[in-house]
């Protein structure tokens, strides 16, 4: 008799949601930057609000979406956040996990939002960076100069929407080859993007 696959419990909240496929999660936000075909966005996202001195994550803004046809994920997102009424007067913070990072005009976007939403902060988690447009690292540099967190995905980033925002029935996040190795090869090459701007 086999023994039985290892479970993993989800976090609170999830069975609730919609939850991703679990191969459309391995295949889109591998950072195994030799695979082909990668041309979707997904953008996985959870907001917190600041309640004295703790953040309470909120359910109800809590989700995942991806690109649809002239409108990029992180549009998508921005065009979401009116529905869910949020206070101004309260401090939120978005954390997003992102297949690739935001292009440059996605990135003024998001920089224009946050200019607006002063109540907001926004930490960014990228499994890739997108480099196929000019002005790339300027984007990314503009994110990081409007008090937007800027990084790359780990294992710790990778299990945690795993667990969060996978239908991973059960399943233990098993990390694909060389997971590591490519964070840290992507974390030195971000690292030096955002330097570069302040030479």
């Amino acid at each position: 008799m086999q023994n039985p696959e290892p479970m993993e419990e989800m976090e609170a909240g999830a069975a609730s949601r919609d939850l991703m496929d679990k191969n459309t999660y391995q295949m889109q936000f591998t950072n195994d930057l030799s695979q082909l075909g990668l041309n979707k966005t997904y953008l996985c996202y959870e907001v917190e609000l600041l309640d004295s001195n703790s953040w309470v994550p909120l359910d109800d803004c809590r989700g995942f979406l991806r690109n649809r046809p002239g409108l990029h994920a992180e549009l998508c997102l921005l065009d979401l956040v009116p529905s869910w009424h949020l206070d101004p007067t309260k401090r939120y913070r978005f954390t997003w996990f992102l297949s690739w990072s935001p292009c440059p005009d996605c990135a003024q976007k998001v920089v224009a939002f946050l200019e607006r939403n002063s109540h907001i902060s926004l930490h960014i988690f990228a499994a890739r960076i997108y480099d196929y447009r000019e002005r790339y690292e300027k984007g990314l540099r503009s994110l990081q100069g409007a008090v937007a967190q800027v990084a790359i995905m780990t294992s710790t980033e990778f299990k945690h929407c795993w667990r969060t925002f996978v239908n991973n029935k059960g399943c233990l996040f098993v990390p694909w080859n060389r997971l590591n190795m490519n964070s840290q090869n992507l974390k030195m090459r971000l690292q030096s993007i955002l330097e570069n701007g302040n030479n």
